[in-house]
């Protein structure tokens, strides 16, 4: 009872000092866009790709303490301040793609499925990052995805499809070399398009003064304050259940803070890019682990904002993916614990096992809990054969079994997502938004360049 009446008064406290803040600040209308007149200096843009509201919800009831009678809020609870419709240009119907989601993100301006930084009549738009980078803002993506994936490729480029990665890394060159708007910092994957055997951008961006890192390590040691290129993998960074560092997104954004601090300020897009991936995959632990990933870089960004006051964050997903179900087959339960210990993931787990003397003790122990009789049939009887991905197929059905979790999709679904904001300038999120008004706020935050 102490703990439910602690909990009791330390949302009403949160409340409260939201809705203080809300009420303190004067609202002005600009270009009949709400904004606060708080107006940062810097401005952090984190898209959580492919989070809908079920796997916040999954990631609470995945951290909570069972041991305690409520359920723990997460670093992004306290932030929430409303959700955002997605759909794209009518021309694609309801449910949007990335890139035009982001497109809608970074430019205010919906479009068709497929596109990079154009209208549905392929004409270039102009993004926040660009508009940042006009009014004297340095500007930087940081993504677990490769830089020219949907996401960072509409903030930075333009083109009439997503899969043109060569040609985008090209343009993210090129523009430069014209002195067009590019990013100062772009941290992710992505080495399969930019050392190629047609060109080799990375030698290209350090002739044009861009620092390079290939590594976590190499990245940590660079000079502060310069334009950097880093790219950590092939194409997408590897798994957070996988990685050298489980928590690679929060160091990247930490590295990039630190490349673009200036008296001018930034405009920063942060990704969580692989919770789009798990989606599609249907793999509910490396959801939890890409999750896990995000919390970890929003408790950064928290106590960045604290001691920065004129820096706002806003957090939301560009869609949501895989219909993710918290309990499945009318059975009212989820169990996470079956999740909570995963040494690796599926994927890694179903391309090693058939190495292992006994696979299922090796399942066992990266899994973390003893399978069952039926479960350990399937294990033993996958045989060389079988492809990695029908192992990880069997893998996966096990965990979404013992979990009770469901899926209805491979792909995305068009439900609204949720908004986080906070920092000077947060109470302009609040509502039910248009993806484009926030492109339009953040407009509006900058200005217009002269």
């Amino acid at each position: 009872m102490v703990k439910k009446n602690l909990y009791t008064i330390s949302m009403l406290a949160a409340v409260t000092l939201f809705s203080a803040a809300c009420t303190a600040t004067k609202q002005q209308d600009m270009g009949g866009v709400q904004t606060n007149v708080n107006t940062p200096k810097n401005i952090i843009m984190v898209i959580s790709d492919g989070m809908g509201p079920a796997y916040t919800t999954a990631y609470r009831l995945y951290k909570d303490d069972p041991n305690t009678p409520m359920v723990e809020l997460t670093a992004l609870d306290p932030f929430l301040v409303g959700t955002a419709r997605t759909y794209p240009a009518s021309v694609s119907g309801y449910v949007t793609d990335s890139a035009a989601s982001a497109t809608a993100l970074s430019a205010g301006i919906k479009t068709y499925n497929g596109a990079i930084g154009l209208d549905v009549d392929k004409k270039p738009l102009e993004s926040v990052l660009q508009r940042a980078k006009k009014v004297g803002k340095k500007t930087g993506v940081a993504v677990t995805s490769q830089i020219v994936h949907a996401t960072p490729a509409a903030y930075i480029a333009h083109n009439e499809s997503r899969n043109n990665y060569n040609e985008i890394a090209d343009s993210f060159l090129d523009d430069r070399i014209n002195n067009k708007n590019v990013a100062d910092v772009m941290l992710g994957g992505g080495w399969s398009y930019f050392i190629r055997d047609d060109r080799n951008l990375v030698n290209e961006f350090k002739a044009l003064g861009y620092q390079y890192a290939d590594s976590y390590t190499d990245l940590l040691a660079l000079p502060k304050g310069k334009p950097t290129l880093g790219l950590f993998a092939d194409k997408g960074l590897s798994k957070a259940l996988d990685d050298t560092n489980p928590h690679r997104l929060s160091v990247l954004t930490e590295s990039a803070i630190s490349q673009l601090e200036n008296v001018n300020g930034y405009f920063l897009l942060v990704e969580a890019s692989q919770v789009d991936w798990a989606g599609h995959a249907n793999d509910i632990a490396s959801a939890m682990g890409e999750m896990e990933d995000l919390e970890q870089t929003i408790k950064l960004l928290k106590n960045y904002v604290d001691m920065h006051p004129d820096t706002l964050v806003v957090l939301t997903a560009d869609h949501s993916t895989g219909g993710l179900t918290i309990g499945a087959d009318g059975e009212y339960r989820w169990s996470p614990e079956f999740i909570q210990n995963m040494k690796a993931s599926v994927t890694v787990m179903s391309e090693k096992m058939t190495d292992e003397e006994d696979m299922v003790l090796y399942v066992e122990d990266v899994f973390g809990f003893a399978l069952n009789g039926d479960e350990k049939n399937l294990i033993s009887g996958m045989s060389s054969d079988m492809k990695p991905a029908e192992r990880e197929s069997v893998l996966k059905s096990i965990l979404d079994k013992r979990t009770n979790t469901g899926w209805t999709t491979s792909g995305h679904t068009g439900v609204d997502v949720e908004v986080y904001a906070f920092g000077a300038g947060s109470q302009a999120f609040a509502g039910n938004l248009n993806n484009t008004d926030i492109a339009n706020k953040i407009f509006a935050f900058l200005g217009k360049a002269e």
